[in-house]
């Protein structure tokens, strides 16, 4: 028989997707505590994720306070299922990433040349104004 934290899980996630006889869990113990791996159907993945992550960072939170009352360290881990759209979106994204993190310093350091050069002009404006005035 499931534990009361499986049950919990199963249950909330049970009730916000489409296909809940598709919710499975798998309950494991470490030294870390315990660790509940949820599969779900996968179109069903963006109503356990919810936007931003939202609506799976609520489950992990409830979760917590349920654990926390029953003096256990509970974690949920979401399994994305193989060939679900999201971990398709999540390998193109890691594809460009590396791209977009390069192109990303660049624009820095061309801000902190540019800013280099802003505070020789800044100095220059500064020369104007009378030492009486900055004190």
């Amino acid at each position: 028989m499931a534990e009361a934290d499986e049950k919990f899980i199963e249950d909330l996630v049970k009730s916000i997707v489409d296909n809940p006889d598709d919710v499975k869990t798998d309950r494991t113990i470490d030294e870390r505590g315990v660790l509940i791996q949820l599969y779900v159907n996968p179109e069903d993945m963006g109503k356990i994720i919810g936007k931003e992550g939202k609506t799976a960072k609520a489950i992990r939170t409830l979760l917590r306070v349920f654990g926390a009352k029953n003096d256990a360290r509970l974690n949920l881990k979401i399994v994305e299922p193989e060939g679900s759209r999201y971990a398709e979106e999540r390998s193109d994204n890691h594809d460009h990433s590396d791209h977009d993190h390069d192109s990303r310093k660049e624009d820095a350091n061309d801000d902190n040349d540019s800013s280099s050069s802003d505070d020789s002009s800044k100095s220059d404006i500064l020369d104007d104004v009378p030492s009486d005035v900055l004190a």
